[in-house]
């Protein structure tokens, strides 16, 4: 047998700690906890509920076992948990329920045992020993090899220009034509349409950031996006109109740092207000798509837009895109616009009100319910042109990584609607 662990790990954090809510669980437990090298005094009376309100002020430990005899709702009643457990946590569950059902779907939320009452000595030796295999397993993704990142953000020049449609069928693109890990990030808190495009309810994660920054971390992101298939997570809001935002920005700043993280792709819905507000978060953007349309205004908008981007964000390719064009109704000629901005429009996509309704009947983006016109082709032939310039400018082995390290999607983002991932890293 291997050498008994110290009580705390290299972590800083407890080696093992127990929550049950009878004495004769706890009776059983003691003796093979200190045959462990684990102290008795983590053994603790009282249950799941215990459990959250103790780790909710202290750190959580490496192995945790939780009773879930008193909970009425285990499933639901795990979120808790999972909201005061870092990542990392291995966690065993004891009840007195003997449901396959309810079994499978705690082993699907990220429990890595359940484990029936009576409790016997050897059951738990061998579940603990097992656990903590799980613990000082090598994570998949604890890799010195950066994982390319590319940030896009998409700002429309005048309202109503189209960019938040473009913004969802990019993601939607790159999540499921090209197969990568993409977060949606809608930053129009009251009025944002990224969760409508897709059909989708937007949640509470994005406002819950927003009020409590110092939260975000891996579980959280895990635990506030919406998933729209396989690949894309969103995060949205529908804030009520009468409640203003009230933030330094460091909530926005802080998601980009756990996107960068935990997916390859992220598109940002960028209104120009909270460029205005927040400046900071253009800093890391790879590329910037300014939407825009062949009116004065516009043209105005995307003269200033592109000079702001050039003095806060110079690392950004400025990709100039022009929205919902009709030649022959346009206010200015595409070469006078060209002329004006001095600088090309790398894409034009035609005006196609039909397409739009289809896309908005089916509650889908507009690239995917479109494939065939010529309008969701300009599009895919945007979503190229950001691959290209990430392709060709990815970063350096070497590149910084966050305190968090990398987190895996398909893990972290399971379609069983998973917010209890204690046990998964």
């Amino acid at each position: 047998m291997n050498a008994p662990w110290k009580s705390t790990s290299a972590n800083g954090r407890d080696q093992f700690a127990a929550y049950l809510c009878d004495e004769a669980s706890l009776d059983v437990l003691r003796p093979v906890a200190m045959e462990l090298g684990w102290q008795p005094e983590k053994c603790n009376k009282g249950g799941l509920r215990n459990a959250v309100q103790s780790l909710s002020i202290t750190a959580s430990p490496n192995i945790l076992m939780v009773d879930l005899s008193e909970s009425g709702d285990p499933l639901n009643d795990i979120n808790a948990l999972a909201e005061v457990c870092e990542p990392g946590t291995v966690v065993v569950a004891v009840g007195q329920v003997n449901d396959v059902r309810l079994y499978r779907d705690l082993i699907a939320s990220g429990i890595h045992d359940y484990l029936l009452k009576p409790l016997s000595p050897v059951q738990i030796r061998d579940t603990l020993a097992q656990a903590q295999a799980a613990f000082s397993a090598p994570k998949h993704h604890d890799t010195n090899v950066a994982k390319p990142h590319i940030s896009t953000a998409v700002i429309g020049t005048r309202g109503g220009v189209g960019a938040s449609t473009l913004a969802t069928s990019l993601a939607w693109l790159f999540s499921a034509d090209d197969k990568l890990p993409t977060a949606l990030l809608d930053l129009d808190i009251h009025f944002g349409t990224g969760a409508l495009c897709l059909d989708l309810e937007p949640g509470r994660g994005l406002t819950d950031a927003i009020e409590n920054p110092s939260r975000i971390d891996g579980l959280f992101i895990e635990r506030a996006m919406i998933r729209a298939n396989d690949n894309l997570a969103i995060l949205s809001a529908e804030a009520p109109i009468h409640s203003p935002l009230l933030t330094d920005g460091a909530a926005f700043t802080q998601l980009e740092e756990e996107f960068r993280q935990a997916f390859e792709m992220t598109v940002i819905d960028m209104p120009r207000n909270m460029l205005i507000n927040f400046p900071q978060l253009i800093a890391d953007v790879n590329v910037a798509v300014l939407v825009t349309e062949m009116t004065l205004a516009s043209a105005r908008d995307t003269i200033r837009l592109m000079s702001w981007l050039k003095a806060h964000a110079p690392q950004a390719r400025v990709i100039v895109v022009a929205n919902k064009v009709q030649p022959a109704l346009a206010e200015i000629s595409k070469s006078d616009f060209e002329a004006s901005i001095e600088a090309k429009i790398q894409l034009s996509i035609p005006y196609d009100i039909k397409a739009a309704s289809m896309a908005a009947k089916l509650g889908q983006t507009f690239a995917d319910a479109n494939r065939s016109t010529k309008a969701g082709a300009a599009i895919r032939d945007l979503s190229r042109m950001i691959l290209d310039h990430g392709n060709a400018g990815r970063e350096a082995p070497n590149a910084k990584k966050s305190l968090l390290g990398k987190l895996d999607l398909k893990s972290m983002m399971p379609k069983g609607g998973r917010k209890a991932e204690a046990a998964a890293r």
